[in-house]
């Protein structure tokens, strides 16, 4: 049973799916300050860490990205969806949502646009990540999917790795992650781990034919169609929790690892923005 009680107030009819032709950005928004020194140094990180890696193609540079990303900022379950990157960077920790919003803010910094897909998900969703506390869980989770303009085509953040040789070995997942199969939402690896290790798709295209290793569309309650920024999504909509209640949660959440709440430890495997390895 899931709560609508320490959500914030949405209404019930969102309104009309804006077109799927909503024009991306590279500019700076509150949320991804790329002009922070903290965000311009991590962008310029990635840039020497593709250059040693002969990336010579923005797919290959964003993959890499992801990779930095995910060494270097520890996933936990922060409940602030409109937190600056460079804090995200300077605390060396964040949710999915906050890490994504990392990997847009370098995206933006190499010249990629980027522009996210809103969707409501179903709470139960999250269920295997909070056994003991199924009650708390919001009715509906809102993400904030990320996408990215590469080669004159809207790319989702999960196929950047399409036909990538990492897929199914466990590449850009932490040691905890399963070796092959789909995205559970159990145990220390999370979606943006998942990405790059199996397809995440919440439309069940014929090319998961309803398959349960890539297909989600069974938890998407809504979809609320793309827009320009994460911040535009979040003004619109709302963010997941109240305010009050992300005042109260986020000292607690956002310091809990990603796995310790269905007791499969803290993430081992992830290293602290201390850490010294790259993708």
């Amino acid at each position: 049973m899931t709560s609508r009680l320490l959500m914030s107030f949405r209404s019930a009819a969102p309104g009309p799916v804006p077109a799927r032709d909503v024009p991306g950005s590279t500019r700076p928004t509150a949320v991804l300050d790329l002009e922070h020194p903290l965000t311009a140094a991590f962008a310029d990180r990635v840039r020497r860490e593709a250059r040693a890696r002969g990336a010579v193609t923005d797919r290959d540079r964003l993959r890499i990205a992801h990779g930095v990303i995910a060494s270097a900022v520890r996933p936990v379950y922060s409940v602030d969806d409109l937190r600056r990157v460079s804090r995200t960077l300077r605390l060396g920790r964040g949710s999915c949502s906050q890490r994504m919003a990392v990997l847009e803010a370098v995206a933006r910094s190499l010249g990629v646009p980027t522009r996210v897909r809103g969707l409501l998900v179903d709470g139960a969703f999250w269920y295997p990540r909070f056994p003991g506390l199924r009650p708390l869980v919001p009715e509906d989770v809102l993400l904030a999917w990320p996408e990215f303009l590469l080669d004159g085509a809207w790319v989702p953040v999960t196929d950047l790795f399409a036909g990538h040789g990492a897929r199914g070995a466990g590449a850009g997942a932490d040691g905890g992650a399963p070796a092959g199969g789909g995205f559970t939402n159990s145990g220390p690896e999370t979606l943006f781990e998942a990405v790059a290790r199996t397809a995440v798709d919440w439309d069940a295209p014929p090319a998961c034919a309803g398959s349960a290793p890539c297909d989600l569309s069974a938890h998407l309650r809504t979809d609320l169609g793309r827009f320009a920024s994460r911040d535009e999504l979040f003004a619109r909509h709302g963010q997941t929790l109240c305010l009050a209640a992300r005042t109260l949660a986020e000292p607690v959440l956002g310091r809990w690892s990603a796995g310790a709440g269905a007791g499969a430890g803290t993430g081992a495997g992830v290293k602290s923005a201390g850490g010294r390895a790259a993708a």
